[in-house]
């Protein structure tokens, strides 16, 4: 079989979650050994290292200015289409081929649309609702994913199947104190520190976690509180975090260290006492297991995907509840026993998730 797969986001520069699965994905896939043919689409060169080169795989640059999925990728498959197309990221060309396969990753706009722009929310509606019903076969990253295609799309739910995500093999405890520093320094942390990592917009919930987190800063003396760390590359109204973290007097204890690469990131999750991750919705979750892959308790939200991702080795906890989010952030930083049982478990829930599987 010749399978096309528009490959332009796993060929970004700073790669998040549809990113890393599109470049996961599409590593693995091609590692199968399955016999198939590949052409991968690109919007722009690739790095060198991204994809080794095979006899089976052929790389398509494909330059456009706007609407490189809409316009340019559609009058390829005009005129080159493949027997398939797989596209990880839910926005299929116009004119698709016959034969699609689209993953869909979350349907979170619908459930808060206060966190979206108005055109964006517009968009993404308009959007996946084509995507979902011009495929051929749909990927729901989670069962939450599927249900919601199910219930808000009318979806028949033999045409969806629920693929989770993998976890990067890199992902892995960081037990060297000198690496450990080395990464601290370089995003100007010291001591022990909570962390959080993703996209700093309205969704994740970050203003409530602040709130928490002044409360548990309350409730301990000073200079016992570990520091607050929300690393991640800034989308809408992050403003609101920065003037946020003012209201609360949390200048000396907040550090926003911005996007940090997956190189990093190991020792950063290593090192954090715990990871916290307090979203109003998510279509899976990656930044869980990559916490508990690299053995960092975990505290997160119990709505979504969450629990599905998390299973027994989080505490999840309701994100609208500030002041249960900080008991349950002040009981994971104190009690020794429940930290070490969340660590155990979390490798276990962990094996469950592979790239491999996934591909």
């Amino acid at each position: 079989m010749f399978v096309g797969i528009d490959a332009s986001r796993a060929a970004a520069r700073e790669r998040t979650g549809t990113e890393n699965y599109s470049l996961h994905l599409i590593r693995h896939l091609l590692a199968l050994e399955s016999g198939h043919r590949y052409r991968l689409y690109f919007n722009r060169p690739p790095a060198a290292e991204l994809f080794p080169m095979t006899a089976d795989l052929e790389l398509r640059i494909m330059p456009f200015p706007r609407l490189w999925t809409h316009l340019r990728l559609s009058w390829e498959m005009v005129r080159q289409p493949p027997d398939v197309l797989f596209v990880p990221a839910h926005v299929l060309p116009l004119v698709p081929p016959r034969s699609s396969v689209v993953t869909v990753h979350d349907l979170g706009y619908l459930y808060y649309p206060g966190a979206h722009r108005f055109l964006d929310r517009l968009y993404l509606d308009l959007s996946t609702r084509y995507n979902a019903r011009a495929a051929s076969r749909v990927i729901a990253i989670s069962q939450a994913t599927k249900d919601d295609l199910v219930q808000h799309y009318g979806l028949e739910p033999d045409k969806i199947t629920v693929v989770y995500f993998g976890c990067d093999e890199t992902m892995q405890p960081v037990k060297d104190e000198a690496t450990i520093e080395k990464v601290k320094a370089r995003y100007h942390i010291r001591g022990d520190y909570v962390l959080y990592v993703g996209t700093l917009q309205p969704r994740k919930n970050l203003g409530r976690l602040l709130e928490a987190y002044a409360i548990v800063r309350k409730q301990t003396q000073r200079g016992e509180t570990p520091g607050l760390v929300m690393a991640g590359r800034k989308g809408w109204l992050y403003d609101q975090i920065f003037q946020q973290v003012e209201k609360l007097s949390l200048e000396t204890e907040v550090i926003l260290p911005g996007y940090v690469p997956q190189d990093d990131l190991p020792a950063l999750l290593s090192a954090a006492r715990l990871f916290v991750f307090p979203s109003l919705y998510e279509g899976f979750g990656l930044p869980v297991l990559e916490a508990m892959a690299c053995g960092t308790p975990v505290l997160c939200s119990n709505v979504s995907s969450l629990p599905e991702v998390a299973g027994d080795a989080a505490l999840l906890v309701d994100p609208l509840d500030v002041e249960s989010m900080a008991e349950a952030m002040n009981r994971l930083l104190q009690d020794e026993g429940l930290r070490t049982e969340l660590v155990e478990r979390g490798y276990r829930q962990v094996r469950q998730f592979s790239w491999d599987r996934c591909a």
